[in-house]
């Protein structure tokens, strides 16, 4: 079998699709991770959210716990989690209820939840159906919040 050298302009054409498709391919992988972190931070919201209101003296109470979340988290993950960025996201829960998300994501679902159970429908949901009702970049959240 002999190499038949394939024609410049047929070599560029493909090199062009297969540079657009794998920038294409990194966009939306890219986009996809925004709304899942985004979708992550509204979930981590809504646990601060639950554990202020199971205890005692909420002010003192929450802040105390967004500064040992900020420390416990920052060991384990990084930056990004100071009391502050915890403070915004709890925030964001708040201003994305979920009855508000609920709403979004079972009119998106191919298989709608039903209302008579008392927990709420969006604990049933994916985190990917989640990311699906938040498809701005964190960074875009707490802009709108602001």
């Amino acid at each position: 079998m002999t190499d038949v050298p394939l024609p410049e302009g047929a070599y560029r054409d493909a090199l062009s699709d297969v540079v657009a498709l794998l920038e294409d391919g990194r966009r939306e992988a890219a986009r996809s991770i925004n709304a899942l972190m985004t979708a992550t931070y509204w979930l981590v919201g809504r646990r601060i959210v639950e554990s202020e209101q199971g205890g005692q003296g909420r002010a003192t109470y929450g802040q105390a716990l967004l500064q040992r979340l900020s420390t416990d988290l920052t060991k384990q993950f990084g930056r990004g989690f100071g009391a502050d960025n915890l403070e915004l996201m709890r925030l964001f829960y708040q201003s994305y209820p979920p009855s508000e998300t609920s709403e979004s994501v079972i009119r998106k679902s191919p298989t709608r939840v039903s209302r008579a159970k008392s927990e709420s429908p969006i604990r049933k949901f994916s985190l990917q159906q989640l990311a699906e009702r938040f498809p701005l970049s964190w960074t875009h959240y707490v802009r709108l919040m602001r």
